[in-house]
């Protein structure tokens, strides 16, 4: 078991004694703080401080986060505070610490919710101090090591929380060694039979290869050696769950994943590396697609290297990764690089990663839009995905996205302004939908209007964690606009049956009416109303003097434009249009339900709940789009539908929706969903399909 003085022994290497001192001081600590507690394994707790700040140390961390190590579940599991270990140690180890802690305090709903909670404040921490997510994930990598002792249940949970989050942290971070560990140790938790048969069948297949292996590795050094290349030749070795799940998502078998054999070739300078891309191709054949250069374009964690993928003279497939023996290191070891190879003694500790500080900052802007914990982890969640596509601003700036990215997610990677306006875009000067999947070396121009606002649709097809939070975040503030609007226009509506208006209404009154409802100010009350939570004629009633409201508001009807916003709704039973008779129905969370006013729907709502109703009628000029619904009885002919589609786009009309019925053996029955502009433009509609041969009923739908 590691002990404190073979900690400072390592520590010896790169920090100074008076910084050595000021771990072991926090251990000693920690010790005393942590007396008479225990793990599961049954040694005492300091071990587990101890063990952690072993694997910090591997990472060559500073001494402010190997204190933070030794003390990061002091201020959970024992009594002492923030404010106790600021004023003994320093404010930065007191962050640090305050950090990294879990936060039982708080009380939750339900587990998913409190994990949730937990990791939102863990990554909000990272965002100020990188350091945090270092002593977090060196925190969850020994209890992972040390996971054998848990119950199978428990065991299985943090286990899957592993694979799902802090492997992703940590490959987002580069931190490779770290996630291949966090992947094998979750997956043999999880899958211990799964794992213990492929550890088996890996170790037969090595043993079979080495042969092979060692004659591709002598072949890759001699033409090298020829070239007066120096460079260091490795093999790699698959990790266990990176096999499973090849074999799962590729649909490939044990042999054929284990067939191809991968080797890394490492020098000094990034010219080298291109020199031997040159020289091994000359050696081998190269397989046409499968070569990558993310020396010139990194991936987004700061990877950087050459791939490519070669056929033996023998038949046998090579994949080959070439990088400087830096690139290596960042490749390994991600943002504990910084550490593990910092400048001499006495220079201030190198800024870092550039494109993991980026991903940071899209973390706090996620946090900053997003409505709870679980729609935050959802976010992050999305942009943990590793695989990228590279595509070009009109400047030639390149932007880095996920697989199967939109223009919505490019516009919102350039500008969080620039996504929330976007109308269209163009991909290499095509016009194209904005739900197009975006490739590789595209260039990308969007086009944007000041007064455009984010579809609710686009969040069916964007994969970015920040278009999805801001979208979300931008909805929701037009919704509350939306809706406090609608409150005010319901209650002035209301208020004008008693000859009097919001600017009449005692300051008092109104103060003791929002105080009421539980509100901070009016807004808060009109929003209530016009999300139809309260009613305006109850609201209305109780801010005048008089103690009973008018039996009816003659003349008082709302007046519907087509351009309200969230909180006006059109009945999908009854689809209203233009030109119809129409009434309203206040429901709760969305505020008015416009239907027409023969609707079987809105007539039981009368019978049932007539406060909740008010009358409606069109303004002179609506320039919207709306629904309309026909039902046809036509006669089976071979083409009726295609015939039908050509009808409503003469008409200029979209198909929605569209289904098929047979009556019987000769009739079939049509029920379509389609785009009008108002009653008159469905008329003609109905009056062209009459004329089709085929045609033997048509009937508009009402509910």
């Amino acid at each position: 078991m590691a002990s404190i003085r073979n900690l400072e022994k390592r520590l010896s290497s790169y920090l100074t004694p008076e910084q050595i001192s000021q771990v072991v001081r926090a251990y000693e600590y920690a010790k005393i703080a942590h007396e008479g507690q225990y793990r599961r394994s049954g040694d005492p707790y300091i071990t587990h401080p101890l063990a952690v700040a072993h694997i910090l140390t591997d990472m060559h961390m500073d001494h402010e986060s190997l204190q933070a190590a030794m003390l990061h579940d002091v201020i959970e599991d024992t009594g002492i505070t923030k404010d106790e270990l600021a004023a003994e140690f320093s404010p930065e180890v007191a962050e640090l610490v305050d950090g990294v802690s879990k936060i039982a305090q708080i009380k939750f709903e339900s587990k998913a919710e409190q994990q949730a909670e937990n990791l939102r404040k863990m990554m909000l921490a990272m965002t100020r101090d990188i350091r945090v997510i270092m002593v977090k994930l060196a925190d969850r990598l020994h209890n992972m090591r040390t996971l054998h002792v848990m119950r199978p249940d428990k065991r299985r949970r943090i286990a899957n929380e592993t694979l799902e989050i802090y492997a992703p942290i940590a490959n987002r971070l580069g931190m490779y060694n770290m996630r291949v560990e966090y992947e094998d140790l979750g997956f043999n938790a999880v899958y211990p039979m799964r794992a213990s048969r492929i550890a088996k069948a890996v170790k037969v297949a090595r043993g079979n290869n080495k042969d092979t292996v060692d004659g591709l590795r002598d072949n890759l050094e001699h033409c090298l050696q020829e070239e007066g290349i120096k460079a260091r030749v490795l093999a790699r070795e698959k990790h266990l769950y990176s096999i499973y799940m090849k074999m799962k998502e590729e649909s490939k078998s044990f042999d054929e994943i284990m067939g191809v054999h991968g080797f890394r070739i490492l020098v000094d300078n990034v010219d080298a590396c291109y020199r031997v891309l040159g020289v091994i191709h000359n050696y081998f054949t190269p397989i046409p697609g499968r070569f990558q250069d993310y020396i010139a374009i990194p991936k987004a964690n700061g990877y950087q290297s050459l791939h490519t993928t070669l056929k033996s003279r023998r038949g046998h497939r090579i994949e080959i990764q070439i990088r400087t023996e830096e690139m290596e290191a960042m490749a390994n070891n991600g943002i504990a690089a910084h550490w593990l190879y910092q400048a001499e003694e006495g220079e201030q500790a190198p800024q870092i990663n550039s494109r993991a500080q980026a991903w940071m900052s899209r973390l706090l802007e996620m946090q900053q839009k997003a409505g709870n914990s679980m729609e935050f982890i959802e976010n992050v969640k999305d942009d943990l995905f590793p695989d990228e596509v590279y595509v070009f601003t009109p400047r030639g700036e390149i932007k880095e996205l996920p697989i199967g990215a939109t223009p919505v997610d490019f516009a919102y990677a350039v500008h969080t302004n620039v996504g929330n306006t976007c109308i269209a875009a163009r991909i290499d000067g095509n016009l194209v939908a904005l739900s197009t999947p975006i490739k590789s070396g595209q260039t990308i121009k969007i086009v944007t209007s000041a007064n455009s606002k984010p579809n609710p649709a686009w969040l069916n097809f964007v994969v970015t964690g920040k278009a999805r939070s801001n979208i979300r975040h931008s909805l929701k503030t037009q919704k509350r606009e939306d809706s406090i609007r609608l409150g005010e226009r319901l209650l002035e509506r209301a208020l004008s049956a008693y000859q009097t208006n919001l600017e009449n209404i005692a300051p008092a009154k109104l103060a003791s009416e929002i105080k009421q409802h539980n509100h901070n100010n009016l807004e808060g009350l009109l929003e209530d109303i016009g999300l139809g939570n309260r009613l305006a004629p109850l609201v209305a009633r109780s801010l005048v003097t008089d103690e009973e409201a008018p039996k009816q508001l003659e003349g008082k009807s709302l007046a519907i434009s087509g351009t309200e916003g969230m909180l006006v709704n059109y009945a999908k039973c009854c689809h209203p249009l233009p030109g119809d008779a129409i009434m309203g129905h206040l429901s709760a969370g969305r505020g008015i339900v416009v239907h027409r006013d023969t609707c079987n729907n809105l007539l039981a709502e009368l019978r049932e709940n007539p406060e909740k109703c008010l009358e409606l009628y069109w303004e002179d000029k609506v320039e919207q789009q709306f629904s309309a619904a026909i039902r046809l009885e036509l006669e089976n002919k071979k083409g009726v539908l295609a015939t039908l589609a050509g009808v409503f786009a003469e008409m200029g009309s979209n198909i929605e929706a569209i289904s098929l019925n047979e009556k019987d053996a000769s009739i079939s029955i049509i029920e379509a969903t389609f785009t009008v502009e108002d009653r008159i433009h469905l008329a003609r509609i109905i009056k062209r399909i009459r004329k089709l041969d085929s045609v033997i009923r048509i009937s508009r739908i009402n509910g």
